[in-house]
């Protein structure tokens, strides 16, 4: 089950394309051996973006599925789930 409308999809989806051209534009950038600082800079706005992309799944998941599992009394199985997919995102 999916809790993402389409307008979390479509802002999802131009974030996702903005963050593929950061990386393609990452890829230009150790091809064209530039300044070491400058890349990190990029890969840490690639990793943001992406940071941002995950939390706002996490909330649309955490304020729909679970919270609908909640309701239909199958809260433990979908908390312990969402426990392993924080563990695994604070990695």
């Amino acid at each position: 089950m999916n809790s993402l409308c389409e307008l979390d999809k479509k802002e999802l989806i131009n974030r996702l394309r903005r963050i593929e051209g950061q990386v393609r534009g990452l890829q230009r950038m150790v091809n064209e051996e530039k300044y070491c600082v400058d890349i990190l800079h990029q890969i840490n706005a690639v990793q943001g973006g992406l940071k941002n992309v995950g939390l706002k799944i996490l909330d649309k998941h955490v304020h729909g599925c679970v919270q609908r599992a909640v309701r239909n009394e199958e809260g433990d199985e979908i908390i312990d789930e969402l426990m392993e997919v924080l563990a695994k995102f604070t990695d």
